[in-house]
């Protein structure tokens, strides 16, 4: 069976995607003085991961794999969600220059309170792993993925409490510092336990949890079954990556600072 594959095109999706480039730009850029006064020069290298991270988040959910993950395919939903995750949250928030960010928070103490609270690896890492477990939930996926506005709202709540969760990792704000080192080690440990229910629900199933993808047209030559499978091992492996790619930079940073 042939796919009719496309980029998606919709206004409201290219305005989000390319307003937040340009806002972005705008700030550090010809609006510096008033955006972030104590940013003396364009923050390329920043620049380069936040827009990045932009890319990324539109290949996730503009690119063809929003059209196989709704209708046809579950490794290529789990990989937009992946992409979301673990991609495009940790490019954006650590391409943030912290002469934007702080000045902003500084005069908002309650916003910065909140998000003291919100971004503490207990309450980051419980949100997150939350808020993705209960979307995996048959009824509700299956209802995501009848219902383009609810598809929507689904992206945005793992996408927003993902910022959330990697901020304790790659924070580049002296308000609302990365963990140190033993902190972060147990945090990403943590987060590798925390997918452990959805993961074993997902591969060790006797048969395909999702109906839609049960009775889709098989585009490959996956079956349902296998398909299951490969999405759960995406998402334990991006899960994987990112946590123990983090525990092993924190060993090396804190057997660095007690030699």
């Amino acid at each position: 069976m042939t796919v009719p594959l496309h980029w998606h095109t919709e206004p409201l999706l290219l305005a989000t995607v390319v307003g937040a480039s340009w806002a972005y730009a705008l700030a550090t850029g010809p609006w510096r003085s008033v955006c972030a006064p104590g940013l003396a020069a364009f923050p390329a290298w920043r620049a380069f991961r936040f827009h990045l991270g932009v890319a990324a988040a539109y290949v996730a959910v503009g690119s063809p794999l929003d059209q196989l993950g709704e209708s046809f395919l579950f490794w290529a939903h789990m990989l937009q969600h992946m992409l979301l995750i673990y991609v495009a949250a940790p490019l954006i928030v650590s391409g943030l220059p912290p002469e934007m960010t702080d000045p902003f928070l500084a005069r908002r103490p309650r916003l910065l309170g909140g998000l003291r609270r919100l971004t503490h690896p207990v309450a980051a890492g419980a949100l997150f792993t939350l808020v993705f477990s209960v979307w995996h939930f048959p009824e509700l996926y299956e209802a995501a993925l009848s219902d383009k506005t609810l598809h929507v709202i689904e992206h945005w709540s793992m996408f927003l409490p993902a910022l959330l969760m990697v901020w304790p990792f790659v924070s580049p704000s002296a308000l609302l510092p990365r963990v140190g080192p033993g902190v972060m080690m147990l945090y990403a440990f943590g987060l590798m336990v925390g997918d452990l229910p959805l993961w074993g629900a997902l591969i060790f199933g006797e048969h395909p949890v999702y109906e839609t993808y049960r009775l889709a047209p098989r585009v490959s030559g996956l079956s349902p079954m296998d398909d299951l499978i490969l999405g759960a091992a995406l998402m334990k492996g991006f899960n994987e990556f990112f946590s123990l790619g983090f525990m092993t930079w924190a060993f090396f940073s804190w057997y660095r600072r007690d030699r």
